[in-house]
């Protein structure tokens, strides 16, 4: 049965301890010592802990990748390329709070002349003046959007 002492020091995203931080000794008693990796099983609840020097780097946590089931549709259009604005609500008071201006995209059913179908498209009112007046193709070259994948 081996005997391993540890000094453990308070450590803050890899800034050594200062002097005035506690230093802590710990004892573990333990019957498995593996000497080729250098860790020690712990009996209380099976927690490994290093054998050599402590090492000061922070270890990062993360949680796992779950991708989301439909993609999240962003308040853009694609062919103008408007998007929201950040505005001052002023009160009578002139107390200024941030408020969003949001741009007034619809569903909008297009005839695709090329294509011979309709296209379902969430455009901004601008793009859609814009269609009446230069055609769908024209707009969606100009913009680079490939129709045949919507």
């Amino acid at each position: 049965m081996a005997t391993v002492t540890a000094t453990i020091r308070p450590v803050m995203l890899g800034v050594p301890a200062a002097k005035s931080q506690h230093v802590a000794r710990i004892s573990l008693k333990s019957s498995k010592v593996s000497s080729d990796i250098g860790f020690i099983s712990s009996q209380l609840s099976g927690i490994k802990i290093a054998t050599t020097a402590f090492e000061t780097t922070p270890c990062t946590i993360s949680a796992p990748f779950r991708p989301s089931l439909q993609p999240v549709a962003r308040r853009i259009c694609p062919f103008t390329g408007k998007k929201s604005n950040k505005a001052n609500r002023v009160s009578h008071s002139n107390h200024r709070t941030i408020r969003r201006q949001f741009v007034n995209l619809q569903y909008k059913k297009i005839w695709w002349e090329a294509g011979k179908r309709f296209v379902k498209l969430r455009l901004s009112t601008k793009a859609i003046k814009t269609i009446e007046k230069n055609g769908l193709d024209a707009v969606a070259k100009k913009a680079g959007i490939d129709l045949s994948k919507m």
